[in-house]
């Protein structure tokens, strides 16, 4: 265990840029339409706006964690510090809509490099006795940031313009940086062989997998161009990662992912947890966004700002909980926290009518951001407790990986999910509204009833995620309370646990 005087601030420093990358996941959503605009681009266009940015960043998590505990944790993550903020001016200064989405594919690169390294960090400075209330901070920011994104968009755009969505990341980053640089300490590096054959197996294959699933809904999961089929990069994809985690368990020097890992239960099974946490996190703020503008009449700004309260629960009750995870209570916070998530997005699929009095959907609101405080930390608790600090980066690198599959996985299955049910609740299977009317957000009165219901049906699909993640919680094993602990023990802590 590296001696580190200052744990928390080091962790605060990594916070601002780790808030930050997690930001664009759902910022840029809100932004949309005036870039559309602006530079004249059309729909498919201006989806990749955000698509390039998420397959950039999902794609190297496995390479980029282990880059960090081969190089160092630190210098990794100030590396893409900087390639995410000198890309994200190059966003703002874009001129047209390529020069935005090649903008954003750097963008995505840097975060990529920086995520894995800040849980890695938190690992390693922090001793189990405290380290469940660092990781409730973390995954808090986590669970607000891609809540809130959609507000400081809507306050972006409304205000300043477009390309203020990216500009606010540039002194941000310079803050990020300066305070990463004296705050984070610079940890041992660990001597590793790096696995040539791993990376371009895993590379392919999750780009295979994540394409697929993430443009499946923009080519009707059919025809990309000749005999290439959205199916086949799927199946293609799923091939390589399967000669991928074969390589990894013949692999005899140093594989790019220790299949070892796996054997601690709580490991494996919080990165089934976290999938379902990111799928269900990502689909359940667009029916109920787009509830707010076309039904209800909002702006951006207000139909984002209704998500105030999950981020006050989560932020506040944060300490709280970590408290609570030091003491033990990891497993029984995750089971409460997704009952609790699946138990709000059930309200919001009840009370996202025409009529309904707008001050009542802040209580969903609220409920899931007390579920947050229950999810976000306790699952990378019981994911890192166990972990060895020359395989942090590693294990760093699966868990983030397996979160954005699944938010994929999730911003795939709602786009899909919604267009069925508006094609089966309004008039002409869904077809009556004129494309402009929708655009501009004026939804004529006799289709709001419909699409209400569509969209509150569609809320429905992420809170069976969250029931599904609440039985998945029900085989952690307990974690003993680390609180008594001596620092030292880190590296034996898995064993306690068999």
């Amino acid at each position: 265990m590296v001696d580190i005087q200052r744990p928390w601030a080091a962790l605060w420093a990594l916070v601002i840029g780790f808030f930050m990358i997690l930001i664009d996941t759902t910022i840029v959503s809100v932004a949309n339409p005036a870039i559309m605009r602006a530079l004249g681009a059309d729909i498919n266009a201006v989806i990749w706006v955000t698509s390039a940015y998420l397959l950039a960043y999902a794609v190297p998590l496995l390479i980029t964690g282990r880059l960090g505990d081969r190089f160092g944790p630190k210098r990794v993550y100030l590396i893409g510090l900087v390639v995410f903020t000198l890309s994200s001016l190059w966003c703002g200064l874009s001129g047209s809509i390529a020069s935005l989405i090649a903008a954003r594919v750097v963008q995505g690169l840097g975060a990529s490099f920086m995520t894995p390294q800040t849980m890695a960090v938190i690992t390693r400075i922090f001793p189990p006795e405290r380290r469940g209330a660092a990781m409730s901070v973390w995954g808090s920011t986590a669970g607000v940031a891609m809540l809130v994104g959609p507000i400081l968009g809507g306050i972006l755009v409304d205000g300043f313009g477009w390309e203020w969505v990216f500009y606010i990341n540039v002194p941000v980053g310079v803050v990020g940086f300066i305070l990463a640089a004296r705050l984070v300490p610079t940890l041992p590096t660990h001597s590793h062989r790096f696995d040539w054959l791993g990376v371009v197996l895993s590379g392919a294959g999750m780009f295979l997998v994540v394409f697929g699933i993430q443009e499946g809904q923009t080519y009707s999961w059919g025809t990309i161009s000749g005999p290439l089929t959205v199916w086949s990069l799927i199946i293609a994809g799923v091939v390589v990662m399967a000669l991928f985690v074969l390589w990894q368990a013949v692999n005899k020097a140093e594989p790019l992912v220790p299949l070892g890992l796996f054997r601690d239960r709580n490991f494996s099974i919080a990165n089934l947890g976290i999938s379902t946490v990111g799928f269900a996190v990502t689909s359940f703020g667009l029916p109920t966004i787009f509830y707010y503008q076309l039904v209800r009449g909002m702006t951006p700004t207000q139909s984002a700002l209704m998500s105030i309260p999950l981020a006050v629960f989560s932020g506040a009750l944060a300490p709280f909980a970590g408290r609570l995870v030091d003491r033990g209570h990891a497993k029984a916070m995750n089971i409460g926290g997704m009952l609790v998530f699946a138990v709000g997005l059930v309200l919001y699929a009840v009370l996202m009518t025409p009529e309904q009095p707008i001050w009542l959907l802040l209580i969903p609101s609220a409920v899931v951001g007390v579920a947050n405080a229950g999810i976000w930390g306790p699952l990378a608790t019981l994911a890192t407790r166990g972990l060895p600090p020359q395989l942090a980066g590693a294990g760093s690198g699966i868990y983030n990986t397996t979160r954005q599959v699944g938010a994929v996985l999730g911003s795939a299955a709602i786009a899909a999910l919604m267009e069925a049910r508006l094609s089966a609740e309004l008039p002409t299977g869904g077809h009556a509204a004129p494309t402009g009317e929708l655009a501009s957000g004026h939804l004529p009165a006799f289709l709001q009833a419909g699409f209400s219901a569509a969209m509150g049906q569609s809320v429905l699909l992420p809170a069976a995620l969250g029931v599904v993640g609440l039985a998945v919680a029900l085989f952690f094993v307990k974690v003993p309370p680390a609180v008594g602990r001596p620092a030292a023990a880190e590296d034996t802590v898995a064993e306690s646990r068999r």
